[in-house]
């Protein structure tokens, strides 16, 4: 039987799962049919032997009431004929009793029991003349038992129509089943099928852009392969916007990278050439050429910060949001000498803490604040302010697993905003402005690459804050950092 088995596991093993489908259900459904038809049969085949034996039990009645008093004989003898009544005879408990003329029907020892009374009377089937009977033995008065027989070769002619009749509709069930499972199978697997295919396709093309045709319906009524195949269309729009925004920093990286490395190549071979310049033009070409060094030092470090979507836990540690916007500030007053930075703390906001990793949040306020100065005009302020409200959920926990980002365990919310006076985001800017290596048009001639705000907003999103821009009232831009 274990090897049986292990030839079973073998078979499923390397038999495709449409086909183990079909000879599943194929299987379910014939044995239904074939079960079926054999409850049928036996179930004609009682009913119709049921009635030969009524028949038997009638003719014995009324033999009995017409000889109750007779002794042992044949009473009728002519059951041979198809057509016949039931032949009779009565037989006594001993055999000494028994006539002179020999019995039609065989009377065995069990017949001399049911005329003695010990045992119940009962049906047996016979063969007298080469044609098969039914016999009933019952009792007859005392010692003397009588036996009535009929025929039976009709009715079993009759179970042996139903039975290959009712093998014939077994036979058809069964090619039914098979080709019910057939289809269930392919309609059951279709999207399975579907799924694959696209599987296969995107494997071979590396093109994330195919989708799996969903049957129409809402969403609440589908199926498991249906709700499966709309994750996994999910899950591919997911994989198209990974690529295409990878293939987008790629060729914005490329881009940005182009300019600065050409300069560099070209300081590099002025300066190699160092023999033909002066004193001052050797000068300025090793400034450029450290400037650019600097700038392409920082863009590759930005895309190596922005490369990272969560914040190292190990670093996690209770910042005071209050002293490092003090810190920033202070940093960019001395960076950006021709403008005013001007902080407001509110007092309920001094004492407040968040968890986060320090440095990254200072570059984060560093970017918001750099930002702003660079588009405010000469001697306006850049105003810098931090307040703090109640919120719902104020006992929500600290708490932050492998993986997971960091949460306040204040009940209050902390919002710090940065805003400036200068031109402004136009209304067609605003949806991209934290979008990587994004520019708008008054920007293109500052300084900078485009990854500032980018890595703002990541940084913000990592320690479980929020992050916009929004046009101010009265000019500038707004640039909100809220801390849930």
């Amino acid at each position: 039987m274990s090897g049986v088995r292990r030839l079973g596991r073998r078979w499923r093993r390397q038999r495709p799962l449409r086909t183990r489908l079909t000879v599943a259900a194929s299987a379910a459904v014939a044995l239904v049919a074939v079960g079926v038809c054999a409850a049928a049969f036996f179930v004609i085949r009682y009913e119709m032997f049921h009635q030969l034996d009524l028949n038997l039990t009638q003719s014995a009645t009324r033999v009995i009431q017409e000889n109750r008093d007779a002794g042992p004989q044949v009473v009728a003898g002519e059951c041979r004929y198809l057509s016949a009544p039931a032949c009779a005879q009565i037989a006594p408990a001993l055999p000494a009793e028994d006539p002179a003329h020999p019995y039609l029907l065989p009377v065995s020892a069990p017949v001399r029991e049911v005329a003695t009374g010990d045992r119940a009377p009962y049906f047996s089937n016979i063969t007298l003349s080469g044609k098969p009977m039914r016999m009933l033995t019952t009792r007859l008065g005392d010692d003397k038992a009588l036996q009535v027989a009929l025929r039976s070769d009709s009715v079993e002619k009759g179970v042996r129509q139903a039975a290959g009749l009712l093998a014939v509709i077994g036979a058809a069930g069964v090619l039914l089943a098979a080709g019910l499972g057939y289809w269930v199978s392919r309609t059951g697997l279709a999207p399975v099928a579907r799924l694959t295919a696209t599987a296969e396709r995107i494997a071979s093309t590396r093109d994330p852009r195919h989708r799996i045709e969903l049957p129409p319906g809402p969403p609440g009524r589908q199926d498991e392969v249906t709700r499966l195949a709309a994750s996994f269309n999910t899950m591919l729009g997911e994989l198209e916007q990974s690529v295409t925004a990878q293939r987008r920093l790629v060729a914005d990286a490329s881009h940005e990278l182009r300019t600065p490395l050409t300069a560099l190549r070209t300081n590099a071979e002025l300066l190699a050439r160092a023999d033909r310049l002066t004193d001052a033009q050797r000068d300025r070409a090793a400034g450029a050429l450290a400037r650019q060094l600097r700038e392409v030092t920082g863009l590759v470090n930005d895309l190596i910060e922005l490369a990272r979507d969560e914040e190292p836990t190990p670093l996690l540690e209770e910042v005071r949001i209050a002293a490092l916007a003090e810190h920033a500030v202070a940093a960019a007053r001395a960076h950006w000498p021709s403008t005013p930075f001007t902080l407001h703390i509110a007092p309920d906001a001094a004492e407040t803490v968040r968890p986060g990793v320090p440095a990254r949040l200072t570059r984060l306020l560093t970017n918001l604040l750099d930002n702003a100065a660079k588009f405010s005009p000469e001697g306006l302020p850049v105003e810098v302010e931090l307040t703090a409200s109640r919120h719902a959920g104020s006992e929500s926990g600290s708490e932050s697993g492998s993986g997971s980002r960091p949460r306040p365990r204040s009940g209050e919310r902390l919002e710090l905003t940065v805003r400036d006076h200068g031109p402004g985001i136009t209304t067609e800017d605003l949806p991209y402005v934290f979008d990587r290596f994004y520019r708008a048009e008054t920007a293109r001639a500052l300084p900078g690459s485009g990854l500032g705000l980018a890595m703002a907003r990541q940084i913000a999103r990592a320690h479980g804050a929020d992050l916009t821009a929004e046009q101010a009232q009265g000019g500038g831009a707004l640039f909100r950092l809220t801390f849930a």
